[in-house]
């Protein structure tokens, strides 16, 4: 029988003053798909006669609900005594509209004889058929606990116990696959959940391992675990309810990867052709090591279905060395310009990456221009940036026969990537015509077009609200300027191009072009690009960071 994955919201109350409030969040939540709310008691518990105020909410829950008081040693907010918890827990499991769950944390629970011998009196009083369980839980805010496994053994071992809840703070994505092999290796329903940046892969997928609930937020602020995402966004953009075992897995590979609008189009793409599968942002330091421990990671695991994923900043020359180094086949375009931005791993597990990101940078730029790629021949370009971005953009561009200088805030980096990329051929057999140049010196060019390939101007970003191009840079009808980030929309960078008379280009187009390339990749089908332009529509403008 396959175990169904409950999604639940978890709400906080602070007085009997909030519960109205906080049950009308509750109503919304539930009408929007939550199955199960779950009720923080741990500020209104420490109010004198508050017991009666905590039923009465329970009773009124829109949904089956988990009821939990927190001490601050445990995560929470609750600082009163052990007595005033256990009869508050008493009263819960033995009221007429008792919760479906009752969560108590496995340290208080085992230091606690009283508490034991009282919950576990007033679960037999209810009978065979319990109305309500005792959920124990224990949690890290820290790292992955050392004793991990002998948590999960106590629990387990626990008679009284229904279900075992396990969260801790994740250090790396890794941490998510080991919360999933627990929960397939569980003796009882459990929930197992990583917490913070790198942990929302264990909230998304729990239905993969068939965990028992997983936890979102009513809504952004509302968060009572860091990680939590919106009940919206669950269900929303991530399809929650369409995950199963079976489910491929994706994502955007990068450094910072918040601002990436990857899942939005590509979980709406996914839903438009009827796709089993999600995909997810995946945060991996810059270092090769931490993306090949955690790529390699991912790759192997045995039930995580790992199809694919997009690679951006800092990771797409990280992407080329993996794949050759792990024996998978680098496609023509990427080994030659020595970074890919999609990674795609067959059913056997075969892996190839591949660089999308070049043939829709030409078509954007020459479509914006209305010319042909062959028309770019001998035109001056200046390309701000010496990432995998800017080898994209060369490359696309010189092999069109364009003159390209690389201008970079290091100019050993700028040298380093000029002499490799001049290296390359295009398809007539003639060296790619790639120089360096001091970004000081930029405005004394005669430069037809500005690409910038930076992060400068990206929401999200080290500096979202500047500009890469220096002021002295003359700007003026004759000059095209094309900024690469996407998000937002309207850059710092664009407007200063605008305001000269230039001709400006953002870069969601060509965002979109590598993007459809990617899905047919992946899925084999190509997507209708009104489904991703859809997906994004007042996103990027109404939202300065979007995700």
């Amino acid at each position: 029988m396959v175990q169904v994955t409950y999604p639940a919201v978890s709400i906080t109350i602070r007085t009997a003053d909030d519960i109205d409030r906080a049950l009308s969040r509750a109503a919304r939540a539930v009408g929007r798909g939550a199955r199960l709310v779950e009720w923080r008691l741990d500020e209104l518990a420490e109010i004198p006669g508050s017991t009666n105020a905590a039923v009465e909410l329970v009773a009124r829950s829109p949904a089956p609900s988990i009821a939990t008081c927190r001490s601050r040693a445990e995560g929470g907010e609750y600082d009163g005594d052990d007595s005033t918890r256990e009869a508050l827990y008493e009263r819960l499991v033995l009221a007429d509209k008792p919760p479906r769950y009752i969560d108590i944390d496995l340290a208080y629970w085992k230091r606690s004889e009283t508490l034991r011998k009282t919950i576990t009196a007033a679960l037999a009083h209810c009978g065979d058929d319990p109305k309500a369980s005792l959920m124990l839980s224990t949690h890290d805010f820290e790292r992955r606990p050392a004793d991990l496994l002998q948590r999960v053994e106590a629990m387990s071992n626990e008679p009284a116990c229904s279900v075992i809840k396990i969260a801790w703070q994740a250090r790396s994505l890794r941490d998510n696959l080991e919360a999933l092999d627990l929960v397939a290796d569980r003796t009882k329903p459990a929930v197992v959940l990583c917490m913070g940046e790198f942990g929302l892969m264990s909230r998304v997928l729990a239905a993969k391992s068939g965990a028992l609930l997983t936890y979102a937020s009513v809504g952004a602020g509302a968060e009572t675990a860091p990680g939590q995402p919106t009940i919206d966004d669950l269900l929303g953009r991530y399809r929650f309810e369409k995950i199963g075992p079976a489910t491929a897995v994706y994502g955007v590979i990068g450094w910072p990867v918040a601002h990436s609008l990857g899942p939005v189009i590509h979980n709406a793409g996914f839903e438009k052709i009827g796709y089993d599968g999600v995909y997810l942002p995946m945060p991996i330091p810059p270092q090769f090591e931490h993306f090949k421990a955690t790529v390699g990671s991912l790759v192997d695991h045995g039930t995580l279905t790992f199809r694919g994923a997009s690679v951006t900043a800092p990771h797409k020359e990280n992407l080329v060395r993996f794949v050759a180094e792990s024996g998978g086949r680098v496609g023509d375009l990427a080994r030659r310009l020595g970074a890919a931005n999609t990674l795609v791993i067959d059913n056997a597990g075969r892996i190839e990456c591949t660089n999308t990101d070049a043939p829709a940078i030409l078509a954007s730029l020459c479509g914006a221009m209305g010319i042909a790629p062959p028309q770019l021949r001998d035109v001056p370009i200046a390309v701000l940036g010496a990432g995998g971005v800017a080898r994209a953009v060369i490359g696309a561009v010189a092999d069109a026969g364009a003159n390209v200088v690389v201008f970079n805030r290091t100019r050993p980096r700028a040298d380093v990537l000029a002499g490799e990329l001049r290296e390359c051929r295009d398809a007539a057999g003639r060296p790619f015509r790639v120089s360096a140049g001091d970004l000081d010196s930029i405005a004394d060019g005669t430069f037809r077009i500005f690409v910038n390939c930076t992060s400068v101007g990206m929401a999200g970003g080290p500096a979202p609200h500047a500009s890469p191009l220096p002021e002295a840079v003359t700007l003026d009808e004759s000059v095209i300027v094309f900024d690469t980030v996407y998000a937002p929309a309207r850059t710092r960078l664009l407007d200063q191009a605008e305001a000269a008379g230039a001709r400006s280009i953002g870069g969601l187009d060509m965002f979109l072009r590598q993007a459809a390339l990617q899905f047919r990749a992946w899925t084999g089908r190509d997507v209708p690009m009104e489904a991703f332009r859809e997906s994004i529509t007042g996103r990027i403008d109404a939202d300065p960071d979007p995700t």
